[in-house]
C-alpha cells in the first residue's frame, strides 16, 4: 500500500514519520522547498518529541518528499493535511483545501487507480461535500466511482504529536461509502491496537473535532473563572479545587489547571470558527461566546496582577519566563505570552524574555523591541517582575539564589510552579486567595 500525505506541516509529518517508522511505502508532499530540503537531510523546520528520530528511521525505509502532485498518482490513500487558518471574522480559510483538491482531481483524471482521499485537516461541517464537487468537477470522474472521500480529524496534543499518532484515544472516520469506511477502518486497526473507531458520515465527523476542542477550552475558561472567585477569598487553593472535582469520574482531571489562558494552533481558532459557523447557522453560541471572552479577560487579568504588586510597570524591567504556548514545543502560535508582552511594551515596560525552545519564533515579531535572553539568570538579573508563563521544567528549579538576581523578587506564577513558603518574594499565584 502506497500513501500520499499533502501538506508536512504539525500534523501532516507527526502522521508522515510514524508511517514511515513502521515500514508504510510513504510519499510526503509539500511546497515549502526550505522545509522540503530540511526533511531530505533527516531534519524539521519545527520542533516535536522523538519526531527527528523517527524521521530518519522513514528514510531508512524510503519515506519520500517532493513538491511535484505526479508522486501521488500511484497511492491507494492519500491524506489532506494542509492548513485552514483564521479569517479576520473567525471563520477558517479553505483555499488551500480548495486548491489541494483541484490538483488531487487533475492528478486522477487520467489516472487508472480509484484512490481514497482522506481529509485530515480541520474542516467546517459541509467542507467534505465542497471537496467531492471540486474534485468531481476537475477530474471529471464521480465520487464512489473514480475516487472515494473520507473525513478524518486528528486529535493531537502539541509536545505529544508522535505518541498521540502512535496511540490515538480514538479514530474517527466520516463518509458515504461503507467500502471505503471500511478500508480505512482496516488501515487503522493494523495500525492501532485495541483503538476505539467511531463510523459515521462527514458532517459529523468534521464536526466532533470543532465539539471536542470548544469542550476543552471549556473547561479551561471554566476553571480561570473559579480561580479568579478564589484569589478573593482568603487562603482558597485552587489546586485543591481542581483536584477534587477533576477526581469526579464525570468530569475527569484534564484541562483543568488554572493559567493564563488557552493559547496554540487549535484551541483559540476552533472557538472562534465554531462561533462564527454557529453564527452563520442563526444560533447564538452564548456560552463559546462567554467561553472566548473569559480568556481575552484573563490576559487582562495577568497585567492587572503585575500591576498590583509591582505598582506602575512603566520603566520597570519586566522578565517573562516561557514563550510557546506550553512545553516542551516551540510553537508561539496564539500564545499568552504575546499577547502580554505586547501590553507590557505599550506601557512602556522594559521586557526581557527567555525560552528554551521559542527564542527566535518570537525575535521574528518582536525585533529589537525587547531583550532576549540565553538563561534564566540572564532573564532575571536585575528585574523588578518575573511573570512565569510556561510550566518549563527548569522555571521550577528557581530558588532564593536566582531571586537575589531580581532587583525586587516579585513573581506572578500564572502556573503555580514555584512553592512561595520557600522563596524570599513578593509572590501571586493565580487561583490562589490572598
Amino acid at each position: 500500500m502506497k500513501i500520499g500525505i499533502i501538506g508536512l506541516g504539525f500534523v501532516g509529518l507527526s502522521f508522515a514519520v510514524v508511517l514511515g517508522s513502521k515500514g508504510y511505502q510513504v510519499i510526503g508532499i509539500d511546497k515549502n522547498k526550505h522545509h522540503l530540503d530540511l526533511l531530505q537531510q533527516g531534519k524539521s523546520s519545527f520542533f516535536e518529541k522523538d519526531l527527528e528520530k523517527l524521521l530518519k528511521i522513514g528514510i531508512k525505509n524510503k519515506t519520500k518528499f517532493s513538491s511535484s502532485f505526479s508522486e501521488l498518482k500511484t497511492c491507494d490513500l492519500i491524506f489532506v493535511t494542509v492548513g485552514t487558518p483564521q479569517r479576520d471574522n473567525g471563520s477558517i480559510d479553505l483555499s488551500m483545501i480548495e486548491n489541494v483538491s483541484k490538483k488531487i482531481g487533475n492528478l486522477i483524471k487520467n489516472a487508472s487507480k480509484k484512490p481514497i482521499i482522506v481529509i485530515k485537516s480541520t474542516v467546517t461541517p459541509g467542507t467534505a461535500e465542497k471537496v467531492k464537487k471540486i474534485i468531481e468537477k476537475s477530474s471529471g470522474k464521480k465520487n464512489k466511482l473514480g475516487f472515494d472521500l473520507i473525513s478524518n480529524p486528528e486529535f493531537l496534543r502539541e509536545s505529544q504529536a508522535i505518541k498521540d499518532t502512535i496511540k490515538p484515544h480514538i479514530v474517527v472516520i466520516g463518509g458515504e461509502n461503507k467500502n471505503a469506511k471500511k478500508k480505512i477502518s482496516q488501515f487503522y486497526k493494523k495500525l492501532h491496537d485495541n483503538v476505539p473507531i467511531i463510523d459515521t458520515n462527514s458532517q459529523t465527523a468534521e464536526m466532533i473535532k470543532y465539539a471536542n476542542n470548544s469542550f476543552l477550552a471549556t473547561k479551561i475558561s471554566y476553571i480561570n473563572q473559579i480561580a479568579k472567585i478564589c484569589e478573593n477569598v482568603p487562603g482558597v487553593n485552587i489546586e485543591d479545587i481542581s483536584k477534587s472535582i477533576g477526581a469526579d469520574p464525570r468530569i475527569g482531571n484534564s484541562f483543568l489547571n488554572a493559567g493564563p489562558g488557552y493559547g496554540g494552533s487549535c484551541l483559540p481558532k476552533d472557538v472562534k470558527a465554531m462561533i462564527h459557523f454557529s453564527n452563520k447557522l442563526g444560533i447564538n453560541p452564548l456560552l463559546l461566546d462567554s467561553v472566548e471572552k473569559i480568556n481575552r479577560e484573563q490576559i487582562q487579568h495577568v497585567i492587572n496582577s503585575s500591576k498590583k504588586l509591582c505598582g506602575t510597570l512603566k520603566s520597570k524591567k519586566i522578565a517573562i519566563l516561557g514563550l510557546s504556548f506550553k512545553p516542551n514545543t516551540a510553537d508561539i502560535r496564539d500564545s499568552i505570552s504575546l499577547d502580554i508582552i505586547k501590553k507590557l511594551v505599550k506601557q512602556n515596560a522594559y521586557v526581557a524574555v527567555h525560552d528554551p525552545k521559542a527564542i527566535e519564533n518570537v525575535k521574528k515579531i518582536f525585533k529589537e523591541k525587547i531583550q532576549y535572553c540565553s538563561t534564566v539568570s540572564q532573564v532575571l538579573d536585575g528585574s523588578d517582575l518575573a511573570i512565569i508563563m510556561t510550566a518549563w521544567a527548569e522555571y521550577k528549579k528557581i530558588d532564593n539564589s536566582k531571586l537575589k538576581l531580581m532587583k525586587k523578587p516579585v513573581i506572578v506564577d500564572t502556573r503555580r510552579i514555584l512553592d512561595s513558603n520557600k522563596l524570599k518574594c513578593k509572590y501571586f499565584g493565580i487561583g490562589f486567595g490572598n
